[in-house]
């Protein structure tokens, strides 16, 4: 049976580098982004006054070195034109670490001294952990493997207050989370160093990803065999009209907005100027943001780190005659290093504590516990559907009707002063997004809701989003995406080649707008096809103008299925603040009228089953190897109907994944992806 796709996102993913391509005209009017600070905000200590620190919103704006005044002053209009607030009026949330008295430390001691066993810690032990592969934005159970954003950040603010450890030590290998993990991940980095405690960074395969965490530490180190991959940034294009054509498959695309690309995968045998050019724009907010943030961290002009990139180096020893890493050494030799420094004789083991024992030590224990007042978080991760798939794995899509459950425990419930719903999702089933959206608005109504980004907030994601009372998107969160294309396969050719016959017998002038496939749409057929895609496109257009108090026609100009990254989205209005959790944490205290240097107390309503079915399943990954990817893929076999508010999850993975993923699963998903 023929589908209808209807989708929020290009697919169309073109391939360039920063060596082929120039990337300066961007990045040449690039301006560094408020870089706000992690969790500590609602432990208390620390907290800044949102006026210390002031940012214009122009200071965010990307309009390449080439725009011409005229362009300038529309963007300018368009700010103009944008009712609400600008980033500088909000709390940033940001941490100061200060120094705890003589009583506040006798009390944790105390508490310490009766802790669980499992959760005591060797005084003097180093933090290790590693990062690599998939960071998922949801906690993790203990029967769960993988890494957790939410618990490696709570491990930096518990590791940065705790008297028992001395330091962190921090493995870095090839990641495959997208940007605003990293960010977010960078920004913890950067601040347990405030702490005054050392964190050192070890790096083995040196991608982009890689070195910009690693640069952050106080010290980054590299084995002599290790490998350099700092060539710049690529993403890749996949056509299929090429293949289709060859097999007699012939599909029937109905492009709405001149951004909306989608459909281009399916019928067109190259990459289109329009989404030539926003792929363009995306790669070039991430090249400057790296090279922006390589800069401060390394004390090398931004130039010459550009300069550096455009060298095409591979020996890890040029990184170090140029002062980008400390030293090579093997890992040994870096645990001798710290054990000479922490006093530890040669002959003994450096006493450690690993990610997941330490990620069991409970912040009660290092009086990191929250106060009276309660905000609710509410994690949506994930591809959005209405009900749980019989192919859905726990924790790895937004099912719509358990995500509405707990909205509604939250408008209903007097305790919560606040909620912070955490997207990080590309969308899926329109419907369900705007079911949720529903919710979202009610419980709006009743108390401050805060809508926090993460790497991706985009198509139904956005729609989620935009129904909270203020948006908070990192720096290079992809979001928008306002847009559809409908598109149905003709199989005629296909049938003649391989000698099938199909025959359909139907009732109602447009009953076989669907079903049969085996003919092309008739005149009238193909008018109601691109209504219908018209319809859900204006829909989703008015009610994102409405949610950010802006014209039809100013909100026109932002949607047109364009994705933008969060600086870019709130130059433009999508968006209302830059940052991470803590700076939405922030914001909901003053929007819910908590001192900011008061202590809240966050409560995980998304915390991961203990069901016996979830144990079974979390146990068989570990068993049998099954990864994060494969899952993905199938979940790319389920079957959805109905409309699909979804961003392009190739695009996101290309811009977001290791350089070092499969090609292989990536043209399969692809695949996949553009037949559903």
């Amino acid at each position: 049976m023929a589908k209808l796709l209807l989708l929020h996102a290009p697919h169309v993913i073109p391939r360039f580098s920063s060596s082929s391509r120039s990337l300066v005209s961007a990045s040449a009017l690039y301006r560094r982004p408020l870089l706000v600070n992690p969790q500590f905000s609602h432990y208390g200590p620390g907290l800044r006054s949102p006026y210390n620190r002031r940012f214009s919103a122009r200071a965010f704006d990307d309009s390449p070195a080439s725009s011409t005044e005229m362009e300038k002053e529309k963007q300018e209009q368009l700010l103009d034109g944008v009712s609400g607030k600008n980033d500088e009026d909000y709390p940033t949330g940001e941490m100061e670490y200060e120094n705890r008295n003589a009583w506040e430390i006798f009390v944790v001691k105390l508490r310490m001294l009766f802790a669980y066993p499992w959760q005591r810690v060797r005084k003097g032990s180093v933090l290790t952990m590693t990062l690599r592969g998939q960071i998922s934005d949801q906690l993790k159970s203990r029967f769960n493997t993988g890494l957790s954003l939410p618990q490696l950040s709570e491990n930096f603010v518990k590791a940065a207050y705790d008297p028992r450890i001395a330091g962190v030590y921090l493995h870095i290998d090839p990641l495959s989370c997208g940007w605003g993990k990293v960010e977010e991940l960078r920004r913890h980095i950067l601040d347990f160093k405030k702490s005054g405690k050392f964190i050192v960074g070890y790096i083995s395969i040196c991608g982009l990803k890689e070195f910009y965490l690693g640069c952050a530490c106080n010290e980054l180190y590299a084995p002599p065999s290790a490998y350099s991959f700092l060539y710049g940034l690529t993403v890749q294009a996949s056509f299929l009209g090429g293949v289709f054509e060859k097999v007699g498959i012939e599909p029937q695309v109905q492009r709405i907005g001149k951004y909306k690309s989608a459909g281009d995968q399916l019928s067109r045998k190259n990459i289109s100027e329009e989404n030539y050019e926003m792929l363009s724009v995306l790669l070039d907010n991430i090249y400057a943001n790296w090279l922006d943030g390589v800069s401060d961290s390394t004390g090398k002009k931004r130039e010459d780190v550009e300069n550096f990139i455009n060298q095409g180096v591979y020996e890890i020893e040029k990184l170090k005659e140029e002062g980008l890493i400390k030293d090579i050494r093997y890992d040994d030799e870096v645990i001798a290093m710290l054990k000479e420094r922490l006093g530890v004789e040669k002959d003994k083991k450096l006493p450690t504590v690993d990610y997941k024992k330490y990620s069991g030590v409970k912040k009660w224990t290092l009086g990191l516990s929250g106060g009276r007042d309660q905000i609710a978080i509410i994690r949506a991760g994930g591809s959005i559907s209405r009900v749980k798939g019989p192919l859905s794995t726990p924790g790895s899509a937004i099912i719509a009707e358990q995500l509405i459950e707990k909205i509604r425990s939250v408008r209903e419930s007097k305790k919560y002063k606040a909620a912070i719903i955490r997207i990080d999702s590309p969308g899926g089933d329109a419907l369900a997004s705007d079911l949720m959206w529903r919710e979202i608005k009610l419980l709006a109504e009743t108390k401050p809701v805060i809508a926090s980004m993460s790497d991706v907030a985009a198509s139904g994601g956005y729609y989620m989003a935009m129904a909270a009372n203020t948006i908070v998107a990192e720096n290079l969160t992809l979001t928008g995406s306002i847009g559809v294309v409908t598109a149905r396969f003709t199989l005629a050719k296909l049938y003649e080649k391989i000698g099938f016959n199909k025959e359909t017998i139907s009732r109602g002038k447009y009953a076989e707008l669907l079903g049969a496939e085996e003919r092309p749409f008739k005149p009238e057929e193909a008018e109601l096809f691109e209504k219908s895609a018209q319809h859900a496109y204006q829909l989703f257009r008015d009610k994102a103008a409405l949610s950010r108090s802006m014209p039809v026609d100013k909100m026109e100009e932002v949607a047109q299925g364009r994705v933008w990254t969060g600086r870019d989205a709130h130059s433009r209005g999508l968006v209302d603040a830059l940052g991470g959790l803590s700076r939405a944490i922030a914001i909901a205290k003053q929007k819910a009228n908590i001192p900011l240097n008061k202590k809240v107390t966050l409560v995980e309503l998304s915390r991961p089953s203990t069901s016996l079915p979830d144990i079974l399943s979390g146990i068989g990954s570990s068993v049998i190897g099954v990864d994060r990817t494969l899952k993905g893929l199938l979940d790319e076999l389920t079957i959805t109907e109905g409309v699909q508010a979804r961003m392009d999850g190739i695009m996101f993975q290309q811009l977001g994944r290791d350089s070092l993923a499969t090609p292989i699963i990536d043209l399969l998903k692809d695949y996949l992806s553009s037949l559903r």
